[in-house]
Order: C-alpha cells, then structure tokens, then sequence
C-alpha cells in the first residue's frame, strides 16, 4: 500500500481512550482464518477489550474456543459490539467497566471471571492510554499519574490479582511498544511506561519459569485504533503509519495472532519475549 492510499479524513476525539464506532474508516478487527480450537476451554481476561487491538485479540480468542471477561474503561457501545462478535463466534463473555488503574477494581475483575468460569488461564493486559506533548516540561503531574495508573500500575495490579488463580500452563501477554525500544518524542511518559511494560515482562517471566506460567510481550508499531484519533491533530491522523517502511498502518487483526501465539500451546518455549508486528520498523539491534 502506497503513502497516498494510506492517507484517511482528518479526525479527532476529545477523550481517551477513544470510541470505535465513531472512526472513519473503521478499524480491520475480525479474524482472517477459522479457527483451530487453540483456547478451546480456556478463559482469558482481556483489558481495553472493548475496541482497537483489545477487540481484535477477543474476537479472535473467541473464535479459538475462549471465555472472554473484558474489561473497559466507559465505551458502552464499543463494548457491547465486542460482546455480539464473541458471542457470534460461539464464545460467552462477560463485561467489566471500571478502572484498571485501582487496584481494588482489579481484584474485582478477577473474582467476578473466577465466579462465572471457575478459572484463569489467560491475562492480556492491554488498557492504555497516551496524550501528546511536544516539550517535556509541559507535561503536568495529573498527566504523568494518569498515564502510569492506566498504562503500568494496572498491569500491576492485574497480574498480582490473577496470578493467584493461575496454574502451570496459564500465560500472560503484555502489550507494551514501539515506542519502549525508540522512544517517542511527543509522548514522553506513555513511552516510559511502555519501557517499564517491557521491564515488568521479563522480570515476572522470570520469577513465574519455576511455576509453569509464561509471560511474554507484543510491541505494536503504528496501529489503526481508536487512541489515535483521541491523542493526535487530525491532520496527523490523516496519515498515521505512512512513514513506516510497510508504507501504512498496521489493523488491529494484524496484531491479534502475536497474542494468540503467545496465549496458546503454540509459544509454549516462550517467555520473557516480545514480538514486534511493527510494520518493518527495527528495533532493538
């Protein structure tokens, strides 16, 4: 796809992390393949899995035989929407609106998934938000609180609440960024906490090797969802991604099979890693 196809209407949301439904064009979030049964009788905890990479990653869960509870911050419509395509691909679900950034909520989640299914095997902290600035003294301290509540305590505070139900064979999937291996100049602190999201990866990889439970990491580049529009002008939106060497955005279902990989039997020698569905960007060495 060419820079010029690449190019969409100038838009912008006034809040994050962003509505879905009201993105023009609409993110590619449905499953491209049937599915093979890989979380056939698992249950799977998805944050920010109303809409974006999150929706994406459920539906397709669902499709490989998952129970879904997930978890939103306030897009009702989004969320619903989500809820209709897991069911439609024969998975139950069950809703949770709140704050991952409160650790009681969080702790709330677990008991509510654990009440309905009786079990955890799969945890993909994925809620995120981010706001630019261009100069690093500009930021404000509601910002910097705001941003590592959502973005790194409440991946946290899910892993500490889940990982007392998970068993060996039971994974986590972080989403962190590009962003954490290059930097970003116009979203300082949302790229420290990415950078902390791959930091937080390996270190409980590390501690969970000794009790069967893999955790690993996917570092989307730029990504066709809904906290694009909620972060930047229009006239950036307009051509988000060109810049990569793919020549354009990646969709959320593009990045979705990083997680199934490493939710399923299939990354089973797999911890402590994270993929890069970046678009052609290197990153790393």
């Amino acid at each position: 796809m060419s820079s010029d196809e690449n190019v969409r209407p100038p838009q912008a949301q006034d809040r994050q992390p962003g509505r879905e439904h009201e993105m023009v064009p609409r993110p590619d979030y449905m499953p491209r393949y049937p599915g093979g049964g890989r979380l056939k009788d698992k249950v799977a905890i998805v944050t920010g899995g109303d809409s974006g990479i999150g929706r994406a990653v459920a539906v397709l869960f669902a499709r490989e035989g998952a129970k879904l509870t997930i978890v939103y911050r306030e897009e009702d419509e989004d969320a619903e929407e989500t809820a209709r395509h897991v069911r439609a691909e024969g998975g139950q679900v069950h809703l949770v609106e709140g704050d991952v950034g409160t650790k009681s909520f969080c702790e709330n989640v677990v008991q509510q998934t654990i009440d309905r299914y009786g079990q955890i095997d799969v945890l993909v902290n994925n809620a995120a938000e981010q706001h630019e600035a261009d100069d690093v003294t500009e930021i404000t301290e509601d910002q910097v609180e705001r941003t590592f509540r959502t973005n790194i305590y409440g991946y946290i505070f899910m892993t500490q609440a889940a990982l007392r139900h998970m068993q060996a064979g039971a994974a986590i999937v972080n989403s962190t960024s590009i962003t954490a291996y290059r930097g970003s100049g116009h979203l300082v602190d949302y790229a420290a906490t990415k950078g902390a999201i791959v930091a937080l990866t390996r270190s409980v990889a590390s501690q969970q090797a000794k009790n069967g439970i893999r955790v690993n990491g996917v570092a989307p580049g730029p990504i066709w969802t809904p906290l694009i529009p909620a972060s930047f002008e229009p006239e950036r939106v307009a051509k988000f991604g060109a810049n990569q060497p793919l020549g354009r955005a990646g969709q959320p279902n593009e990045v979705a099979p990083s997680y199934l990989f490493l939710a399923c039997k299939d990354g089973s020698y797999m911890t402590g890693q994270v993929l890069h569905p970046n678009g052609g960007e290197i990153v790393g060495g």
